[in-house]
């Protein structure tokens, strides 16, 4: 960061930040600004789904309508990112004001949170709570409903009650076989 680049963040239209960042790249390398650009970064997360009884994964923005721009912040780069297709505009105090750089220590917690996320993929936060309903999903008592009683971090089980026959029962289900009841 000594040669004067700073990260701003620039708000993009939700759903379309890797499509802006390509448009940012572009159009800083026709402006001939490449010079004073340095990274452009959308912050994903891999996460997993399960369609189809099978484990697909997906990568996730961790901050959805947000893109990361390393760069020295001239009249003309300003100029050049805000008429980008798809840019709201930057980051700042006030609305319409001038953008404002992320200080050193927020850029080193989102980038070691950003390399933290690209390491460790297959470590899932944990999406259930005890007492929520699901739906069991995969083996036997597919299309059961029942209440999550325990829920074991470390084997990624659930105990979820179930009612079958009138009867409550316990099942010990995996984290795969179960979905959030809507």
């Amino acid at each position: 960061m000594s040669d004067g680049k700073k990260w701003y963040v620039v708000r993009a239209i939700s759903g379309q930040e890797n499509k802006v960042k390509t448009y940012i790249e572009s159009d800083v390398e026709h402006a001939g600004l490449t010079d004073m650009m340095g990274q452009v970064l959308v912050p994903t997360e891999k996460v997993y789904q399960i369609r189809n009884g099978k484990k697909v994964y997906k990568e996730r923005n961790y901050y959805p309508g947000y893109i990361m721009v390393e760069t020295v912040l001239t009249g003309e780069m300003i100029h050049t990112i805000k008429n980008v297709p798809g840019v709201i505009g930057f980051l700042g105090e006030t609305k319409g004001g001038d953008p404002v750089p992320l200080r050193t220590s927020e850029v080193n917690r989102m980038l070691g949170k950003f390399d933290e996320l690209a390491e460790t993929a297959e470590q899932i936060n944990i999406p259930f709570v005890v007492g929520e309903s699901v739906k069991v999903i995969d083996g036997p008592f597919r299309d059961f409903s029942g209440t999550i009683e325990k829920i074991n971090e470390e084997k990624r089980k659930l105990e979820v009650m179930v009612k079958i026959f009138g009867r409550k029962t316990p099942l010990e289900l995996s984290f795969m076989q179960v979905e959030k009841e809507s």
